[in-house]
């Protein structure tokens, strides 16, 4: 496929995995933060194509695997009261809550539906205004954009059985939270290009300054991720800590000025409790106190508390990049696609989703 092809070739990955191979002198680890990037590493071999003592991990990415049990639980709870429906990426059926998921709860009769965009989700409570129509709104900078329009055009249409229930996170905390955490391994960082796409560098600036970490920003295809890697090496090599922007095509350094605007218009930075990381200081966007009408946590007098987690489930460790998936006693046994213990086993951006596709003998 035309622009796509290119960015596969296996004589273009060979040529890269070389000459990265001629610039490393000593061991280094790098840090892919999108769990998309993940998938890639894993399922065109990307990994095994490097030196050996040069290591990839892991990291926070995925933002499915890293919503955390009570906002699942929260969902539940409204997919089972009679007057509601749910909408919510497909994704999220499958992720645990303390007790169950949201199959579950559809199974059981309560009305969830599976959309493609939070706009769909307007459409369907324009269709049946005698129901209450909630979003499920998760993920990073990149699907917050599009909850804020879907509010504005339910606030234009005059709306009134329409909410979001909001669990978004921002990538910089959590970056800053792996990166000072005890026993840290990360030299050097792949940041999300998709994210970047909309916030641009700043923010990955001033984290390569603070902790003196090369940030090299890439996509998503085989020769973007290698072109990452060879920065974040080159700079390891040459002692540098500066962010560099591997994926031009995409990404502008000042971002998406528009989709900002419309996403700081209706969202406000809070604190966030993570899946596996815990609270996590301004990590989190909330609804601004103008659009609180539609604040599903206000509308339906929800009360959220911190839930346990499985003790069973490293995911925790695994978005952190403290171990790999298949280090965890449960993989592939008590944790599998069909019998999940933690959200990074069904998500399409987990990492243990990712070695149970592609790696699993080294279970």
């Amino acid at each position: 496929m035309k622009h796509v092809d290119e960015y596969r070739s296996p004589d273009a990955c060979r040529n890269l995995a070389k000459y990265i191979a001629e610039t490393v002198t000593r061991p280094w680890t790098l840090m892919e933060i999108c769990g998309g990037q993940t998938h890639a590493i894993l399922r065109y071999g990307l990994d095994q194509l490097l030196p050996p003592g040069l290591t990839l991990l892991h990291g926070p990415g995925c933002p499915v695997c890293v919503t955390p049990a009570e906002a699942i639980d929260a969902a539940i709870e409204l997919a089972r009261r009679p007057n509601v429906t749910l909408c919510v990426f497909g994704d999220m059926m499958r992720v645990p809550g303390s007790r169950q998921d949201l199959f579950g709860v559809k199974a059981e009769g309560g009305d969830v539906r599976m959309v493609y965009s939070p706009l769909d989700a307007v459409c369907e409570a324009v269709a049946a205004p005698d129901r209450e129509f909630v979003f499920f709104a998760i993920g990073f900078e990149t699907t917050a954009p599009g909850c804020a329009l879907a509010l504005r055009e339910a606030r234009a249409r005059g709306l009134n059985n329409f909410s979001l229930l909001v669990a978004h996170v921002l990538v910089p905390p959590a970056i800053e939270a792996v990166l000072s955490a005890p026993g840290c391994a990360v030299q050097a960082l792949l940041a999300p290009g998709h994210v970047c796409a909309v916030t641009g560098l700043a923010d990955y600036e001033a984290i390569a300054r603070r902790h003196g970490t090369p940030i090299a920003v890439t996509g998503f295809e085989p020769i973007d991720i290698l072109f990452g890697i060879l920065d974040g090496v080159r700079q390891l090599e040459a002692g540098q800590a500066e962010v560099t922007n591997m994926y031009q095509r995409v990404v502008r350094a000042e971002g998406n000025p528009s989709a900002l605007a419309v996403m700081n218009a209706v969202f406000q930075v809070s604190d966030r409790r993570w899946r596996g990381l815990g609270l996590i200081p301004n990590s989190g966007l909330a609804l601004r106190p103008e659009w609180a009408e539609y604040d599903a946590e206000i509308r339906f007098g929800l009360e959220s508390a911190p839930t346990p987690e499985s003790d069973e489930c490293l995911a925790g460790q695994v978005l952190q990049g403290l171990l790999k998936p298949t280090e965890c006693p449960a993989f592939g046994t008590r944790c599998s696609p069909d019998h999940p213990l933690g959200a990074t086993m069904v998500s399409s951006e987990g990492a243990c989703a990712a070695y149970y596709r592609y790696r699993r003998d080294q279970g």
